[in-house]
């Protein structure tokens, strides 16, 4: 028998009889992926393991199956799993082996990110510092040392997966694998070694032989056999760079990142639905979003800089593990239209024909049969004539036709309910015993000022704070003595790479200075009184996340690189400090202490809580909050530091960095094209005050809360709040199309089926208590704000409380011959409110 039959005959042995029900022969073509022999249309969304616990991966990939997902996708992130060299990390949040097997159990596939560039706005964009020091190294082009361990990371992780038969090829559930990351964004800043680098990046990828195709996203030029793919708020328009390759979407972003001093950005699930629908008509057969659950940025992972801990994403699960309503429903039911097409999809290529200004049709038909997308992308509706049939398109929006003449849904038009959640704040509950002799439950010690290890060094001249800590701790000690025969008011100027900085003059805190995730340099002038003879400069440079993205982003640095100078001094002459010597920290003692356990250090509880102060360590013990809602600590009434529960960081808290005062709307168009600043939320509030606690990292009785207050605040304003849904609405017009998942019995039994509104609550176990608001007529306002209009339904609340109360989910069809008409000639909605209980 020839190797190549003995070969084959393994490798089905094998497949019979490999645990997972995978085992799956992966491939493509110009139109899609091809598993097992079959083109296919895929679903994907986002889940960065390390942004959420291990305790909530199967609740969290659940809810992205039943919301119609076929793949989950995660980037490998390198500094969480070789944060020192050689030294290896897959324990906890870093157990990506586990999560791939969640993956699997739930029966969905996994797109494996590895690299291994994250970018992903995270810490120094997932490399770690310690690569940063290698001999001659430059990140990201033709470099041997860089091409070296890139090489010796992927190879271990590809190693990894097979040695617990994670591919496909395997019968394992991971179906893609991407090298690099968005590379074609910066390579032309690389010169000619990026090309080089890109070519020898896809061959190093592929002699890993993982059975698997492997992408590169936003590369232009990527080489065969790699797929380039695309990343962007719509990519509809984009075109493989051969046409051997299907048309592929790896980050729809889902809405935006939120940084410190911005406004919180918030994408409409209308805008989404349009672009994902927009994709599958122009030929797309794989589509992501990024992210489907963002999570938290706990620890010192964030990126940016700048980027907040809550990397919530606007996404359809948010933050904390709940659904977001109406954009988990919106996108299901389109998930569900879609793939009502998939046979027709994969069967062809698109027949895309005009029906006017910014009025698009496509048809794929073969035999018998036929799926059509009408899209209308102007930002006013239409009426168009498609196969002798009449349509109403509203603006910006893509109605799809499973059988080239009915529609099963429009973008634009919502048939999901909509979920009201808010937080409840409660007082921390103080463990009972643990009230000190101040009464306030909480001790402390202070953080030093200025030099208090005996690892200082000093040096002339300033130096660049990245190159300096290693990134070991957000924070550098720059401290300078200086002599003088008389005192003077005078101005202390600074300039700075970034991220912040606090001055302290003899001790006192005299001012503070930051820049903002556009522009981390910054410069900052502080008034100052210095005395007769010596004087101390203590300034406490600190970081806020590494720099993640951009061409050579690992050289653009941090901290204070000056000039620092006194100015107005005697006779308004000015004195440069720059040049002398200057002691520096690395970090700060209570890090070095272990102060973040709760357990080491002699806390005081003695006197007088020290509150409004700068640089203090608190702590307190706590009852966490009964039940099982998700869990936030508030910190109004804070500065700016770090938390942690239990000895596990939560991440910076910043609750006093506000956002801009304009740049909001209450009420976001989603007609027309999306940016990052197009819809945003909360300004002239802080960027973020809720700070998820997951409920694993708590015990039912004794808990340890710990924060490091850099700025001042007073700890006993700090509250818990536990996120609850409050109401479940949904409001459905006449003109709407029926349930999406009515479509094969309204097929099968030839019956008209008009439009339904859908409630269900959010929770098992729990049933419809009350009806809030019922309208059947033009109700107009949003959920939690209904009002009634000109016109309503005498009957409309009996209705609804009749057909709901008492049942966990409900079904009501508009019809004039249930509510009557109470207005004649009028097109009319049925919008209701209700609680479950």
């Amino acid at each position: 028998m020839r190797a190549s039959h003995i070969l084959f005959f393994l490798l089905w042995l094998f497949c019979v009889y490999a645990p997972s029900s995978f085992c799956a022969n992966v491939t493509y073509d110009h139109r899609a992926l091809v598993i097992d022999g079959k083109r296919r249309v895929l679903v994907s969304g986002s889940i960065h393991y390390p942004r959420s616990t291990p305790e909530m991966w199967p609740d969290l990939i659940q809810k992205s199956k039943d919301g119609g997902l076929d793949v989950i996708e995660t980037y490998v992130f390198w500094n969480l799993h070789e944060p020192v060299r050689g030294q290896y990390n897959f324990e906890g949040r870093g157990d990506l082996v586990r999560f791939v097997k969640a993956v699997a159990a739930a029966g969905l596939y996994v797109h494996l990110r590895i690299g291994p560039y994250a970018c992903a706005e995270w810490n120094y964009g997932g490399f770690p510092l310690w690569l940063h020091f290698i001999p001659g190294i430059q990140f990201r082009t033709d470099n041997e040392p860089f091409k070296k361990e890139m090489k010796r990371f992927t190879a271990k992780i590809v190693d990894m997966m097979k040695q617990e038969n994670l591919y496909a090829s395997q019968g394992g559930p991971i179906i893609l694998s991407q090298i690099e990351n968005e590379y074609g964004n910066v390579d032309a800043q690389y010169g000619p070694a990026a090309k080089s680098y890109i070519n020898w990046a896809a061959s190093m990828a592929t002699s890993l032989d993982t059975g698997v195709p492997w992408v590169m996203c936003q590369q232009l030029d990527a080489p065969d056999p790699i797929i380039n793919t695309c990343n962007g708020f719509y990519c509809d328009q984009f075109t493989p760079n051969s046409n051997a390759k299907p048309k592929m979407w790896t980050e729809n972003y889902s809405g935006w990142f939120l940084s410190f001093g911005d406004a919180v950005p918030h994408r409409p699930v209308e805008d989404l639905a349009f672009a994902v629908a927009r994709f599958f008509q122009r030929g797309g057969t794989f589509q992501n979003y990024y992210m489907y659950h963002g999570g938290t940025n706990f620890g010192r992972t964030s990126g940016g800089p700048f980027v907040s801990t809550s990397y919530d994403y606007d996404a359809p699960i948010d933050e904390y593990g709940i659904i977001r309503q109406p954009k988990w429903g919106h996108l299901k039911d389109v998930h569900k239209a879609i793939k009502l097409c998939e046979e027709a999809l994969i069967a062809t290529d698109p027949i895309i024909t005009s029906l006017g200004p910014n009025i698009e049709a496509t048809v794929y038909k073969t035999g018998a049969v036929c799926a059509a997308f009408l899209a209308n992308i102007a930002t006013s509706d239409a009426t168009v004539t498609f196969n002798g049939n009449s349509y109403h398109l509203p603006a910006w929006s893509v109605s799809i036709l499973p059988d080239c003449k009915s529609v099963v849904l429009n973008t634009a038009k919502i048939n999901s309910a909509s979920m009201i959640s808010s937080f409840t704040t409660e007082p921390l509950k103080e463990e009972v015993g643990s009230l000190d002799d101040s009464g306030s439950g909480w001790s402390w010690i202070s953080e030093p000022i200025g030099i208090s290890k005996a690892d200082s060094f000093s040096k002339f001249g300033l130096l660049e704070q990245i190159n300096t800590t290693a990134d070991r701790s957000d924070y550098l000690w720059y401290s300078l003595s200086i002599d003088l025969d008389a005192g003077a008011q005078t101005v202390l100027h600074i300039e700075s790479l970034g991220h912040a900085l606090h001055a302290f003059i003899n001790g006192k805190l005299a001012g503070s200075g930051t820049g903002n995730h556009e522009k981390a340099k910054f410069n900052v002038d502080i008034p100052i009184t210095l005395v007769a003879g010596k004087n101390t400069i203590d300034i406490l440079s600190l970081t806020v996340g590494l720099q993640n993205y951009g061409a050579f982003f690992d050289t653009w640095g941090a901290g204070i690189t000056g000039p620092v100078i006194l100015k107005g001094l005697k006779n308004g002459s000015t004195l440069d400090l720059s040049s002398q010597q200057w002691t520096y920290q690395v970090g700060l003692k209570g890090e070095d202490l272990g102060l973040s356990s709760g357990s080491s250090g002699q806390w005081n509880s003695q006197s007088t809580l020290p509150t409004n102060q700068p640089l203090i360590w608190y702590k307190t013990n706590f009852v966490a909050p009964s039940g099982s809602n998700p869990i936030a600590i508030d910190f109004s009434g804070m500065g700016k530091g770090e938390a942690w529960v239990n000895g596990l960081s939560i991440g910076r808290y910043w609750p006093t960095y506000v956002s801009p005062n304009n740049g909001c709307t209450d009420s976001c168009n989603y007609r027309g094209a999306y940016n990052a600043s197009k819809c945003l939320k909360s300004c002239g509030k802080p960027s973020q005050t809720l700070y998820h606690v997951p409920r694993s990292w708590l015990r039912p009785d004794s808990n340890t809360l710990v924060l490091f207050e850099e700025s001042g605040g007073n700890p006993t304003q700090i509250s818990f709040a536990t996120k609850q849904i409050g109401s479940v609405c949904s409001s459905v017009s006449e003109s709407h199309p029926p349930p999406v998942d009515l479509w094969n019995s309204h097929k099968e039994s030839g019956r008209k089926v008009g439009p339904v509104l859908s409630l269900k609550c959010p929770y098992p176990n729990q049933v419809i208590s009350s009806i809030k608001f019922a309208s059947f007529g033009t109700p107009h306002g949003t959920c939690g704000n209904f009002k009634h209009g000109r016109c309503s339904s005498n009957k409309a609340l009996s209705i609804v409380q009749k057909a709901c109360i008492g049942s966990s989910s409900c079904r009501i069809g508009l019809s004039i011959n249930t509510f009557g008409d109470p207005c004649k000639g009028v097109a009319k909605s049925l919008a209701v409110e209700a609680s479950c209980a």
